[in-house]
């Protein structure tokens, strides 16, 4: 039980303990996948099927979570086995992958939710957008804000999550917008067996038929080749995104002939991203990892350098516990306790002076303002990139280089 709900953290994944599961009764995973949403611990009528004491678990929710389909990040080394002619390409747009359901209660009122990527229900925090879906359907995109009909950043959008308590003035200032990448039901059909191509055709008739301004299409971008997508993902705003090309991040790849499939199927889809930023930090606090990674001080706080009353000081602008090799790590891990300063509970302190400590090569998405930091920054999806042997922390980035950068993001 604590397998299959996550609960025992020794970092077996939901995709490998679902696997497990269909194993015992020798069934499809994928049917498993699809089914797990709408059921709940402690999973009596899936283990009476599994076990061919019951009939199969049926999901009568109106507005049930579909798992999602991921996509692969593509590596340089992929285009060579790719044929651009089996593709489809659209923007990819920063903002928060989620699914709008709606569907038909057992009186026939149609009822909406909105889900995070991985299943949670979001709709309190939008209420503004659950009147817009009036259809039966499902309904896979990006959540964005948009403002006099511009996408507007991320930074913009994170002024809407994770709001307890939705004000009319929060709902003014940030309007929330849905861009559909996506149609997994229409109605009573599930669509997800369906090739790309004629789930897009349907998607598209779809959104004609909501005919909701909060509601529309993520267009796709027209490409020949590789070297002419590579071209519009450098130049978003002349390739057809306009002004909203501040709010693309890269671009999406997905086969024409491609059904919906839960999880990271290879090959079928690829996310392109912008390149990033990159930048030298130091590292400053260690922590141990979870999971497999209990045993090593896998999470890193990092900063840069800023002038103080004492003269030149560190300052944290991120954390990170992802983008390095294993044998990175176990190097890390090695530095971190054999230059550890100070301890403060389950934090090491470690060396971070002028001429004396570790330099990484940090890559991250984008900055935003941020009060709760010392620094005034902070980092998306920052991650380690590469570490800076060669470097001594006096000649990593400081804080100036970082403040240029956010004002060419944002303009201010």
């Amino acid at each position: 039980m604590k397998l299959v709900t996550g609960a025992m953290r020794i970092g077996i994944s939901a995709r490998l303990a679902k696997t497990a599961a269909a194993a015992l009764g020798d069934k499809d995973p994928h049917e498993i996948e699809l089914m797990w949403p709408g059921l709940s611990p402690p999973y009596l009528d899936l283990f009476a099927w599994l076990e061919g004491r019951g009939d199969k678990p049926v999901n009568r929710d109106p507005t049930p979570f579909r798992p999602v389909m991921l996509a692969h990040a593509i590596e340089d080394g992929d285009f060579a086995n790719l044929d651009a002619a089996e593709f489809s390409a659209e923007w990819k747009w920063d903002g928060i992958r989620v699914q709008a359901v709606a569907g038909r209660d057992v009186r026939g009122h149609v009822q909406a939710r909105l889900y995070s990527r991985t299943g949670e229900d979001i709709t309190g925090s939008f209420p503004d957008l659950v009147s817009s879906l009036h259809l039966p359907g499902a309904i896979d995109g990006e959540l964005l804000v948009l403002r006099d009909g511009r996408v507007q950043t991320f930074n913009v959008l994170q002024q809407r999550l994770n709001r307890k308590v939705v004000s009319p003035k929060l709902i003014k200032e940030f309007p929330i917008h849905l861009r559909a990448y996506d149609l997994l039901g229409d109605d009573e059909n599930d669509l997800r067996e369906l090739p790309f191509t004629e789930r897009r055709a349907h998607l598209e008739a779809f959104v004609a038929k909501l005919g909701d301004p909060r509601i529309d299409l993520s267009p796709t971008v027209p490409f020949a080749s590789w070297e002419e997508l590579a071209a519009a993902r450098a130049d978003p705003k002349s390739a057809g995104a306009g002004d909203d090309a501040d709010a693309v991040e890269g671009v999406m790849l997905k086969r024409r002939d491609a059904p919906y499939l839960p999880g990271r199927p290879k090959g079928l889809w690829w996310k392109w991203k912008r390149d990033p930023h990159i930048i030298d930090a130091v590292l400053m606090y260690a922590q141990r990892g979870h999971g497999k990674r209990s045993s090593y001080y896998s999470d890193y706080t990092f900063g840069v350098w800023t002038r103080g009353e004492a003269g030149d000081e560190l300052v944290p602008v991120g954390k990170a516990y992802f983008g390095f090799t294993d044998e990175e790590l176990l190097q890390i891990d090695r530095f971190v306790r054999r230059n550890t300063t100070e301890k403060f509970g389950p934090v090491r302190h470690v060396v971070h002076e002028p001429d004396q400590g570790l330099v990484l090569e940090v890559a991250f998405e984008g900055l935003q303002r941020s009060p709760r930091h010392k620094s005034g920054v902070a980092m998306r999806f920052p991650r380690i990139s590469r570490l800076r042997w060669d470097k001594p922390p006096r000649e990593a980035d400081r804080l100036e280089t970082l403040e240029r950068m956010l004002i060419s993001m944002t303009g201010s």
